[in-house]
């Protein structure tokens, strides 16, 4: 009997090594999930479009951690569509579902007419995030300058929070400097964190240590941000702030809500 009691103890201890081994499993990946920054994206085949262009570009929408090339499942979004001759004009119809890793986003296309500036912008669905226990709703921007006529690359969508561009945001050489002023329901934050990444599409760049995979910048009093980009490629700009309001969460409690202002540039190397 006493030997049956201790096999039982030994297999209730092994099982409580193995349930602490798998918590502690997840709780890494958790942790991983919430170190490593979410970007909203919205990349376009290219950010300028010339007389002798296809006039046709392809629009790809996703949600995921650029670096590292990690995707989440994004749903439909709320809000997609393009800001022309001071106009937004919706094109959440032309959006198509594909996968990409095994994770659903989304692509576009979009025949350019005139010329002009191009900002698209998304608003996705809010996006649930356990490891930090709140939403995410990214709104997301990039100019694409078209046929030589270089008008409306700063102007404001008004959107909750977004990022409003004080260096026009295409034409940009590799070390030129991105200066962007970050905005919460029309007005300057001071002193806003900007995360930074590069969208390391091919996985050739490896990080030596997880400082390197986002960068981090502060915003001054006047809400005003600046980075120098140093590699050619797209550059993801997000700046993250709290809703005013919250939304229910699958635990049925109020969750708060990160909004982040995103803003993609591309930069070319001078050859």
């Amino acid at each position: 009997m006493g030997h049956k009691i201790l096999k039982e103890e030994v297999k209730m201890k092994r099982g409580e090594k193995g349930m602490i081994i798998a918590m502690s499993v997840l709780a890494i990946l958790l942790w991983q999930g919430w170190a490593n920054a979410h970007f909203g994206m919205v990349i376009p085949s290219d950010d300028i479009v010339g007389q002798k262009d296809k006039r046709e570009i392809t629009l790809e929408v996703k949600f995921i951690h650029p670096m590292e090339g990690h995707y989440m499942e994004m749903d439909k979004p709320e809000q997609f569509g393009v800001r022309i001759s001071g106009k937004n004009v919706t094109l959440l119809e032309r959006l198509k579902a594909k996968k990409e890793k095994g994770f659903t986003c989304w692509e576009a296309n979009y025949e350019i007419k005139r010329p002009g500036d191009y900002t698209f912008y998304l608003k996705p669905k809010p996006y649930w995030e356990p490891a930090e226990d709140c939403f995410i709703v990214h709104y997301t921007k990039v100019c694409v300058q078209a046929l030589g006529l270089e008008e409306g690359w700063d102007e404001e969508l008004g959107l909750e929070t977004e990022i409003v561009p004080l260096t026009r945001p295409y034409g940009l050489w590799t070390g030129n400097l991105f200066t962007g002023l970050v905005k919460v329901k029309g007005r300057p934050v001071p002193y806003a964190e900007v995360e930074v990444e590069y969208y390391n599409k091919d996985g050739k760049i490896k990080p030596p240590a997880d400082p390197y995979i986002t960068q981090v910048i502060k915003a001054d009093k006047d809400g005003v941000f600046s980075y120098c980009m140093p590699k050619a490629g797209w550059w993801g700009f997000a700046a993250l702030n709290e809703a005013s309001y919250k939304i229910e969460g699958p635990d049925g409690k109020e969750k708060s809500v990160e909004i982040g202002a995103v803003y993609w540039v591309k930069v070319r190397d001078m050859r």
